[in-house]
């Protein structure tokens, strides 16, 4: 299933989804925490909460997933309507500076940026308009998506199967998902070319902040 994750989704959009599992189920643990009944009803309700949370935030993400794809696609074709509709050349080739990888092209020189553009121009010109649908690949991406928020959750899950005392199974579970943000956070400082160690720890504040954040708000 991991590798199936790489295969739909870009690593961005992988750190995403996990970032946002673990910060989900650490803010409803942290928060069902406060009012848990002692013994294995503790244990079990922090247990339902962890699994409950993470799968019904894992089917949303998957539903969002498909929604963006469809927006995605949409503007994609109002590009390509607007440039072969434009009035001239120099039109459509401002529209291509505008939508297509501007951030790409704010990297290049600039006779670099329009000869880029210029070389989409023709392509774009001739495209066919075709109905916006979801594909096969759309609804694979959308699994990936849910499974990577469903498995978040399954480090903090253990310890509720394996302790019987829910504030010391609490406590473990927090410890195993800070790992994981730190883990996270140097799996993404390759993806950035940063320190590792700085960016694990930042990934941990940022994720504790976060958590506080939500727990503040009413979790």
């Amino acid at each position: 299933m991991t590798s199936f994750a790489r295969r739909y989704l870009d690593p961005a959009s992988r750190l995403g989804e996990v970032l946002f599992g673990l910060i989900m189920v650490l803010t409803v643990t942290s928060t069902a925490g406060l009012t848990m009944a002692e013994g294995r009803e503790g244990v079990r309700q922090l247990l339902f909460a962890a699994i409950g949370c993470n799968l019904a935030w894992a089917i949303i993400d998957a539903i969002m997933y498909l929604m963006n794809c469809l927006t995605v696609r949409g503007g994609k074709l109002r590009l390509i309507r607007a440039v072969q509709n434009a009035r001239d050349s120099q039109t459509a080739l401002a529209l291509i500076q505008e939508e297509v990888e501007p951030e790409l092209q704010s990297l290049l020189a600039p006779e670099d940026a329009t000869a880029f553009s210029q070389s989409a121009l023709e392509p774009i010109g001739r495209a066919k308009i075709v109905p916006v649908t979801l594909t096969k690949e759309d609804f694979y991406g959308a699994l990936a998506c849910f499974w990577l928020v469903l498995i978040a959750c399954l480090p903090a899950a253990l310890p509720f199967l394996i302790f019987s005392t829910p504030r010391f199974a609490l406590r473990v579970s927090n410890f195993l998902l800070i790992v994981l943000l730190f883990l996270i956070g140097r799996a993404w400082a390759r993806y950035v070319k940063a320190n590792p160690l700085v960016a694990a720890s930042a990934m941990v504040a940022i994720g504790l902040a976060l958590v506080g954040v939500a727990v503040l708000l009413g979790g």
